[in-house]
């Protein structure tokens, strides 16, 4: 590993690369800013990841001729890529992203890391995020790294030695935080609702955001949890602490939490930092299914942009315009439905934040099915749970407008049986 200055670092990159950007709040930004600033000495050099965190230089549109960006899961900071038409959106499950570069489909020319400084023994960690930067590290030309003392040190596939690593740039910043939003009503009654559905002894598995916090905050008196999620954030703290998500009746990482990447507060990072409790392994391990239905009671608890009457969910598009990706829904989905005893929810309020309605008849034209009629299971809001397995259409569009806001279910029960005479 040979340190050297982030200008001098990307020099490497070459008109015509493929570089692959260390995820979510492990993104290396001063690398990605350093490459961005010779735009004018490249030429279609594209940038490939799942959602990342912080400014995305190279996502500007008048960069176009020199960057364009590849998403597997569209984050905030490049979703204009798409309408502009500088990024392209690539569907993969989260499971498969590693596969990706396995199988050759994507050639990786360049890896973008952060990591902790190496230990006595020469090792470093990938700290909050795994993912797919493992695989891609595997089969590039170039590992490119960010050294960063504010990076935890985790365990697990996060793991590497600097003889890994080509080239090194020491910059020590604090590592992205995410805000901790507070606690809506309508999230409360729905985390209610939730946490009603999960049983002691149960896996969790469950996303970022308000609505699985509202769950988190309901499960204190629960016995023997397990964690065996793509991601979590501060919401488990507590539950770990206590005693209440102990990891001791699962059967993958038993007595550990599994995850593949991490984003929250200071208090996350330094919670993670050294604790062995925590192990991170790659999507390919954490979001395979057959991995997932070994655990007993799994509970998988997601959420979605809009679902129909018969149980069809989209969670990636509003539409034709794409929002953010596939993701692991379908991973923990369906692992959820194989597991002994487990759960597959979707949890969603009935409405959106400007007041329009999501349990809709049909889904929006050109919108994409992230989980099919056939894998919905549990359909969540603030009006109740919709149980959906083994239904027929009809008791499914029953169930589901008992759930939708009362002020849309006459229209919702109206348009869907006039449009399917």
């Amino acid at each position: 590993m040979k340190y050297v200055s982030a200008e001098e670092a990307a020099k490497v990159v070459e008109s015509g690369n493929r570089i692959y950007v260390h995820a979510a709040a492990a993104t290396p930004n001063i690398l990605t800013k350093a490459i961005s600033d010779r735009a004018s000495e490249l030429r279609n050099v594209e940038f490939c990841h799942i959602h990342t965190e912080g400014p995305a230089p190279y996502a500007d549109p008048s960069l176009a001729d020199s960057f364009h960006v590849n998403s597997f899961f569209i984050g905030k900071n490049v979703r204009h890529t798409i309408t502009e038409g500088n990024g392209s959106y690539t569907p993969v499950f989260l499971s498969e992203v590693p596969t990706l570069f396995r199988k050759g489909v994507l050639k990786i020319d360049v890896v973008l890391i952060q990591v902790s400084p190496p230990d006595e023994h020469g090792f470093c960690s990938l700290g909050v995020s795994v993912e797919g930067t493992v695989a891609a590290m595997e089969n590039a030309r170039w590992v490119i790294a960010q050294v960063n003392k504010n990076m935890p040190r985790t365990f697990g596939d996060s793991v590497l030695h600097i003889s890994k690593i080509d080239l090194a740039v020491e910059h020590h910043s604090p590592i992205y935080a995410s805000k901790q939003l507070p606690i809506t009503d309508t999230e409360k009654v729905i985390g209610q609702y939730v946490a009603e559905l999960i049983e002691d002894e149960s896996t969790l598995q469950m996303g970022i955001g308000s609505i699985p916090n509202a769950v988190l905050s309901q499960l204190t008196s629960h016995k023997h949890l397990g964690l065996h999620t793509e991601m979590f954030s501060d919401g488990v703290i507590d539950l770990i602490e206590s005693g209440v998500i102990d990891c001791s009746r699962k059967t993958i990482a038993k007595g550990r939490a599994l995850a593949t990447f991490l984003l929250g507060s200071e208090r996350l990072y330094k919670f993670v930092d050294n604790n062995p409790f925590i192990v991170m392994k790659e999507s390919s391990y954490v979001n395979d299914t057959s991995i997932i239905r070994q655990n007993p009671k799994v509970v998988a608890i997601n959420s979605a942009l809009e679902v129909d009457l018969t149980g069809q969910v989209c969670a990636d598009s509003l539409g034709v315009k794409m929002y953010s990706g596939v993701g692991g829904q379908m991973d923990f989905v369906r692992g959820a439905s194989l597991s002994k005893g487990g759960k597959a929810i979707i949890a969603l309020s009935s409405t959106s934040n400007k007041g329009h309605n999501r349990i809709v008849p049909f889904l929006k034209q050109g919108a994409g099915v992230v989980t099919t009629r056939a894998h919905a299971q549990y359909i969540v809001t603030e009006y109740g749970v919709a149980d959906l397995y083994g239904k027929t259409l009809k008791q499914r569009v029953s169930a589901m407008v008992e759930i939708a806001h009362p002020d849309f279910r006459e229209e919702i029960l109206k348009t869907y049986y006039e449009s399917i005479k």
